[in-house]
């Protein structure tokens, strides 16, 4: 999955397979994760926030099914 560098203090890249519905998150700190089932506008809304951390933090982490794949 091809991943776009975002700036934020806490993610460093952002992948999505709208196909599969597959939103990739890398970290600064070298986790990446992975959620289930995130729609595109979901994933279009995160690209444009002001902030990238705190969008994830309220409308991503705990809503979605994820898993850690790597780091």
């Amino acid at each position: 999955m091809l991943h776009e560098q975002v700036r934020s203090s806490h993610v460093r890249s952002v992948g999505y397979s709208q196909q599969e519905r597959v939103l990739e998150i890398a970290f600064h700190g070298g986790g990446v994760y992975r959620y289930d089932d995130v729609p595109a506008d979901m994933h279009a809304a995160l690209m444009t926030a002001s902030s990238v951390g705190g969008f994830l933090a309220r409308y991503v982490k705990g809503r979605y099914v994820y898993r850690r794949i790597s780091g």
